[in-house]
């Protein structure tokens, strides 16, 4: 079965969903984008990921193309077309055809749909590892298609028999690259960073649901407490709650993924599950 795509006004096939060198997002590597799932051939929290997208438009100073109701209507009718129960949508927008390789113009977008996979289940049972690095990203508040660090960071993951990576800058802890960072103090409070981040839906949702039972803070952390705490985690749509069991070969805790992130986990595995409220 062909795999439809969304290019700017129109349904093509996955091969043909192509665009132009010129585009600064191949020239400069200037766009940004969304991503959310889809269950049971329903997209989720799509009204939350819209507003980030239209958030990052203004961040990026591209103008979307389409009206946000427009946008609606095509991710609908490319989950029609594709047919694919559980899956992902990205929204992508470029920076558009410039004559000059570097001015702002009119953007591309894109949108698509792939299969969608969560992390091997014993991620969820053992947890993860992480290594700290120092690096902001830029424009963090923007979902950005800069991934340069992460990727030139791949060999350092490995180095440090690592999953992911944790950065720092400053004395704070901000973030993984694809992923908003939690920690559960010994007094049993979360912790999060609130700056200089891109503040996930799933972030949200977790922030939400942890005030109903628990003393949240969002605030600077420092490399040191984070290796004191006695949980971690790490949340995103494409992960949900992924326990952090390790960190710069440190274990968190007992090493092992603590009550409150099950808690959250299966609270928010709920809400998936069931398209309800946290």
């Amino acid at each position: 079965m062909e795999t439809f795509v969304f290019i700017n006004d129109d349904f093509v096939t996955e091969d043909k969903g192509l665009i132009h060198y010129r585009d600064l997002s191949i020239q400069r590597g200037y766009g940004f984008f969304d991503f959310f799932r889809v269950k049971d051939k329903v997209p989720l929290l799509v009204e939350e990921h819209l507003d980030r997208l239209f958030r990052s438009a203004e961040i990026m100073h591209l103008s979307i193309p389409l009206s946000r109701e427009t946008i609606k209507s095509v991710i609908y009718s490319l989950i029609s077309k594709n047919g694919i129960s559980d899956s992902g949508i990205r929204i992508t927008v470029t920076g558009g055809y410039s004559g000059n390789g570097y001015s702002l113009t009119n953007p591309n977008i894109i949108i698509s749909e792939n299969q969608f996979t969560l992390p091997k289940e014993v991620q969820y049972k053992e947890g993860i590892r992480l290594a700290l690095y120092p690096y902001q990203r830029q424009l963090p508040e923007a979902k950005t298609i800069d991934y340069l660090m992460e990727i030139w960071l791949q060999p350092y993951i490995h180095l440090h028999a690592a999953d992911d990576i944790l950065y720092f800058r400053d004395g704070a802890i901000t973030e993984c690259p694809r992923s908003n960072f939690f920690i559960v103090t010994t007094g049993g409070e979360i912790h999060t960073a609130g700056e200089n981040i891109l503040k996930g839906v799933t972030r949200s949702r977790i922030i939400k649901a942890a005030m109903g039972h628990f003393e949240l803070k969002e605030r600077n952390i420092s490399p040191d407490e984070a290796l004191q705490a006695s949980e971690a985690f790490i949340c995103s749509t494409t992960k949900g709650i992924l326990p952090v069991t390790i960190i710069n070969g440190k274990p968190i805790g007992n090493g092992k993924p603590g009550p409150v992130t099950e808690l959250l986990g299966r609270l928010l595995h709920t809400a998936h599950m069931t398209g309800s409220e946290v």
